[in-house]
């Protein structure tokens, strides 16, 4: 049977009149015919016809789903039975490799390879520039504050101007190019070219007399122009850093993988970054133990820095092979899934003075400023007096760059496992315990490694049973120190300042970051090096400067727990005020969604024959299949 459903409006007015339907007819309820009633859970209106059909709206339960026909021209169009509406068939489910799809893993595995790669290069060439320029007759770990401050920096924003302009002329792809192949270039012409006649192109007599006139105290200043091609290594080494992983990889990265993607394998891209420092660090190893291998008279730093800047060539023709690989036949692929991620909302660009505010007004953001500066400084001061007695007990390079190897893989052991356990300590213990931990540690480990530069000639008999000197001890403790504190970032002390983050208003949440990232993580860098500086050119040597470093880092230590703990009491609060207003929000639901149909609601159903049905509660259309016909 042909059928029609109007839904009865209530006095003062007829809600479909205005949507270009007829107005319900006079209600007739009849004893002699009654409609069946559809079971259904309220608030949702619908009847059997419709029950076999994915969730219908309550305006197409009104308006019959689809079964509802105008009336045009006084004349009823005949309703013919609803054809079922066509639903696209679902997609065949992907072939799955480990529970993931494998046109996933297309992405996924190159994007893989490419940070092992990028990695495993970073490891080879982080360690190399720190043998480089402190090993060098005429410098010492005195250079690298200075070199940080007026090479590193100035060499950083000049690429990063020019990669700017660059990426405004150049496509994606020869951008990525443009930017990985002088690099490329410059370590392998190092390595073959530069290195070989470093006696020839270092001005050395020219240093000497500056040094001379200077004093002692400027030899970190003076080592720069006398060895202005390791200088050069350095900072092409930290630029690596910067450039390539940061902006080139995960630049790359974000263009090509989805939300989903992201939340599920980015975390597992950190923990094979920290594989990769593994195995470079045993490649370091390797090759600085060749010279025992070599014959008296060979350069056996030379025959070292051949083999590891040839891996780091290789790899870098690798890392571009994979990306080109991935643009050819990869992302032209259209069943890939494609990026989904929407353009960002510019943050907002805080200057030096308007940062200085947003700091300055509110505690919590001050507490969150002192955490990322007191780490950025209690890293470099470290850091730089360790590599001084680094040198010291491993004079040689081969000796400087193996030491260096085991360190390397030490760090990607200890990060590989305080990532694992910093979600269960995060999980168990909260946010304060985990953020009081590495400021905790590194007070324990710095006071212990200034003692024993300090006042370790009382320890040598002790130390001695053990068959190890003051010197000796102080660079194990020292290499412990920096060990953690490279883990830490990663697996607690990052986690825990995005974390801190969270509970802050939307307005101070991007400000507070802004500020913070204009102000704090540069002051907090350079700040170390800067006191250093002053240290050295004061006192004379950076040897002499040592108990005074031991004292700034003690008091900025210090600083740092008490705004931890401070900073933990605002958090919880501002956290629990957030969760209390979650759970009211949760509470609170639109009454009208809930809203059932009310009891006195009539719905009738004309028939093509003019007999009216009537039923309450429930709307029940009829059909060739469920009607009762009157008679």
């Amino acid at each position: 049977m042909e059928s029609l459903a109007l839904l009865q409006a209530k006095p003062g007015g007829h809600p479909l009149r205005a949507a270009g339907l007829r107005p319900p007819l006079p209600l007739l309820r009849s004893a002699r015919v009654s409609l069946p009633t559809a079971s259904i859970a309220k608030p949702a209106l619908q009847s059997p016809l419709l029950a076999s059909r994915s969730g219908p709206s309550s305006r197409d339960a009104v308006l019959g789903y689809g079964l509802l026909k105008r009336r045009t021209g006084g004349v009823s169009c005949s309703a013919q039975p609803a054809a079922a509406v066509p639903v696209p068939p679902a997609l065949p489910e992907g072939k799955k490799f480990l529970g993931v799809e494998l046109k996933t893993l297309k992405k996924i595995v190159p994007l893989g390879l490419m940070f092992f790669c990028i990695l495993f290069n970073y490891t080879i060439l982080r360690d190399t520039k720190d043998v480089l320029v402190v090993t060098a007759k005429g410098s010492s770990a005195e250079i690298i504050p200075f070199l940080k401050t007026w090479v590193n920096l100035p060499m950083a924003i000049g690429f990063m101007l020019l990669y700017t302009k660059l990426s405004n002329v150049l496509s994606r792809e020869a951008l990525f190019y443009t930017v990985i192949f002088p690099f490329i270039a410059f370590f392998g012409a190092f390595a073959f070219v530069l290195y070989p006649l470093r006696n020839v192109i270092h001005p050395t007599a020219l240093a000497d007399k500056l040094l001379a006139a200077l004093g002692p105290s400027f030899l970190g200043p003076v080592a720069i122009l006398r060895i202005w091609s390791f200088c050069l290594f350095y900072v092409m080494a930290e630029l690596w850093g910067s450039v390539v992983i940061s902006v080139l990889f995960w630049g790359f990265a974000n263009q090509i993988t989805t939300v989903e993607e992201a939340k599920e394998f980015y975390p597992l891209f950190g923990l094979g970054a920290n594989i990769a420092l593994i195995f470079s660090g045993r490649t370091v190893k390797y090759f600085s133990n060749l010279r025992k291998t070599l014959g008296p008279g060979i350069d056996g730093w030379e025959v070292s820095l051949k083999g590891m800047m040839s891996l780091v060539v290789l790899l870098g023709f690798v890392i571009t092979s994979i990306y080109w690989g991935v643009n050819k036949f990869v992302l032209n692929d259209p069943s890939l899934p494609k990026s989904d991620r929407k353009k960002k909302k510019d943050k907002p660009k805080l200057g030096m003075k308007e940062s200085l505010k947003v700091l300055l007004s509110s505690r919590y953001v001050r507490d969150l400023a002192t955490l990322v500066v007191a780490y950025g400084i209690s890293i470099n001061l470290v850091e730089v007096t360790w590599k001084s007695k680094l040198k010291a007990q491993f004079p040689s390079p081969n000796e400087y760059s193996s030491f260096m190897g085991d360190f390397s893989t030490a760090t990607g052991i200890a990060t590989f496992t305080m990532m694992l356990l910093g979600r269960i300590i995060l999980r168990k213990f909260g946010w304060g315990v985990a953020a009081m931990i590495t400021p905790t540690v590194l007070l324990l480990t710095g006071v212990g490694f200034f003692s024993l530069i300090l006042f370790g000639q009382p320890l040598t008999p002790m130390l001695a049973t053990m068959g190890i000197t003051p010197l000796l001890a102080a660079v194990y403790v020292g290499a412990l120190q920096n060990i953690f504190s490279k883990s830490a970032k990663y697996s607690l002390f990052d986690p825990c300042k995005e974390m801190a983050y969270i509970p802050l208003d939307e307005d101070m949440k991007v400000k507070g970051k802004a500020a913070i990232d204009v102000v704090c993580n540069p002051l907090g860098k350079s700040g170390g090096a800067l006191i250093q500086q002053f240290m050295i050119l004061t006192f004379g040597s950076l040897a002499n400067s040592t108990p005074y470093l031991g004292g700034i880092l003690l008091v900025i230590v210090l600083a740092w727990l008490g705004a931890a703990s401070s900073l933990d009491k605002q958090f919880s609060d501002l956290a629990k005020e957030d969760l209390k207003k979650e759970k009211s929000a949760k509470e609170k639901v639109d009454p009208s969604l809930l809203k059932a149909p009310e009891e006195h609601t009539d719905v009738l159903v004309e028939q093509t024959n003019g007999t009216l049905l009537a039923s309450e509660d429930t709307v029940t259309e009829s059909s060739p299949s469920n009607s009762t016909p009157s008679h």
